[in-house]
């Protein structure tokens, strides 16, 4: 890009397939809704309208790169894409309204891969997941457990977080139009 004198007008993103379990969780794959997996890099350089060292904290989606790349070209995302712009969080507009929480379902079951199918919702804050061909709930409390060891479902002191977090799960749910499982529990 340096050689063409493209660089500076060049939009280059850096990112990656979602994390691989190297034995946590005792696990050793990636399908699962844990950190390990739903984490992925994110990078974005674009010279003519992205500061160096921008840092963006909101919660961003693999599903937000094909609306991102057609703002920033000036075509209108179209309406069934489910994904949001990035260009006004990184152009530096923390006035943006932007999501509080992330969708995520795994389905394929049985194959090899032998994860039970669950959905869930991550905010900034807490997990939410729900095996629902067993009926198991999850709750974590990212800030006080990040690597997500003690399920919190149960506990008495997290009844308020609980139905909140419910309550967005599905919205959410209702949002995508994902019908599969059940949501009873909550």
């Amino acid at each position: 890009l340096d050689a063409e004198g493209l660089s500076e007008n060049t939009i280059v993103i850096y990112t990656s397939d979602q994390g691989f379990y190297l034995g946590e969780h005792g696990w050793y794959d990636k399908r699962f809704i844990y950190e390990e997996s739903m984490r992925t890099p994110l990078l974005v350089r674009y010279p003519a309208a992205i500061a160096a060292g921008t840092r963006v904290d909101q919660l961003v989606q693999n599903l937000d790169l094909a609306p991102t790349l057609l703002d920033f070209a000036g075509i209108p995302a179209r309406d069934d894409m489910q994904g949001l712009s990035l260009k006004q969080l990184v152009m530096g507009n923390r006035q943006v309204t932007w999501r509080d929480a992330l969708y995520y379902h795994y389905y394929q079951y049985p194959g090899w891969h032998l994860v039970t199918p669950h959905y869930g919702i991550r905010t900034a804050t807490h997990k939410l997941i729900h095996f629902y061909t067993r009926d198991h709930w999850e709750l974590y409390d990212l800030g006080q457990d990040p690597q997500e060891l003690t399920n919190r479902y149960n506990s008495p002191a997290y009844a308020q977080i609980r139905s909140q977090l419910h309550e967005q799960l599905r919205q959410l749910r209702n949002q995508y139009g994902d019908t599969t499982g059940t949501i009873d529990g909550g």
